[in-house]
């Protein structure tokens, strides 16, 4: 018999942490020493999106602020069960885009591959939040129809894998999806949409960095983050080691009210970013997505915030403002 130890010790330390995750908004309350009072509103709305959030992003919160903006993109709350006019289901017409089992085509050149449900946190903004992962993502032991798909069209460069969180995928099954991806010829890049480097930076590891090493396609990196606090030293040194790796980094963000919602944060969050190898990229307009209404920053006022904020940064530093309409064939800028 292995010892409990050494299977321990085989298990990456990444995996151990999201086994660790907290589920339980009373934990999470009792962690943060917030008051019981709102406990009844969190579990009913954990109860219609699950409470996922791993320890390590919870230690930097502020303990006893039931504000603190870090807290605010995980915390259930009792809005979330409001209706509000314009919030749905599917925001950004996923479904309509279905091309293959867990293929999007919305864009010319590039697709995006529904990988996996699974994600490390569970952002309460989330425009998946309601997506029918069981129904239209790749199957989880046979990527052959989307693999097909792609291989059809030669006019495909980019392959985007998404979720869920891309990187929730063991490294053994994410190579073996790059290995089959590296076998069709058009292909060029491969961008990973993950918020995994800034929640559990435990993920680059010498394992993942193995994996994105045996790839041809050139790697492009989009990480997401919403505010400075949540880059710290953990989340500086897993973004190094993708640098050093020659991975390019680009970081996309949603503007949300109560989180980012003024140049002050959305400057320091873009030289945060730049400081730890990132390009600001995009800064996402809301998905309008059913239950997240309460975040959402109208367009007037974002103008306002992103004008001010390219007055203050270099032009490098500030992200595209855009929002992402279902039919479109690129995301739409905001000006």
């Amino acid at each position: 018999m292995i010892p409990v130890k050494a299977i321990s010790r085989q298990i990456p330390r990444w995996q151990r942490e999201l086994a660790q995750a907290i589920t339980d908004p009373a934990e999470l309350l009792g962690e943060l020493e917030l008051e019981p009072a709102l406990l009844p509103a969190a579990r009913a709305a954990a109860a219609r999106f699950p409470l996922r959030v791993p320890r390590g992003f919870v230690r930097r919160m502020v303990r006893g602020d039931p504000n603190d903006p870090l807290l605010r993109q995980i915390l259930p709350l009792g809005m979330e069960l409001e209706t509000a006019p314009g919030f749905v289901a599917d925001p950004v017409g996923d479904r309509a885009a279905q091309a293959a089992s867990g293929v999007l085509h919305k864009y010319h050149g590039r697709v995006l591959l529904i990988v996996t449900g699974a994600c490390a946190v569970h952002c309460r903004y989330c425009f998946r939040r309601e997506y029918p992962y069981t129904e239209f993502q790749a199957g989880a032991d046979d990527w052959r129809p989307a693999l097909a798909y792609l291989a059809g069209d030669s006019n495909l460069r980019e392959v985007i894998l998404s979720g869920g969180d891309p990187l929730s995928l063991s490294d053994r099954r994410l190579s073996a999806l790059l290995a089959a991806l590296d076998r069709i010829p058009h292909l060029e890049r491969l961008r990973i949409h993950s918020r995994q480097p800034i929640v559990l930076p435990e993920r680059v590891d010498e394992g993942l960095l193995n994996a994105l090493a045996g790839t041809r396609l050139r790697l492009v990196l989009v990480v997401h983050a919403n505010h400075p606090r949540e880059i710290d030293a953990d989340v500086r040194a897993a973004l190094a080691r993708l640098a050093a790796a020659g991975v390019t980094l680009l970081n996309q963000s949603v503007l949300l009210r109560g989180v980012n919602d003024s140049v002050a944060v959305l400057a320091e969050l873009s030289e945060a970013l730049f400081a730890a190898r990132v390009l600001p990229y995009y800064l996402h307009l809301l998905d309008p997505v059913r239950g997240a209404a309460h975040f959402d920053v109208n367009e007037i006022e974002a103008s306002a915030i992103i004008k001010t904020l390219r007055r203050r940064l270099p032009g490098y530093l500030a992200p595209r403002l855009v929002r992402e309409q279902p039919g479109q064939l690129a995301k739409t800028p905001v000006e």
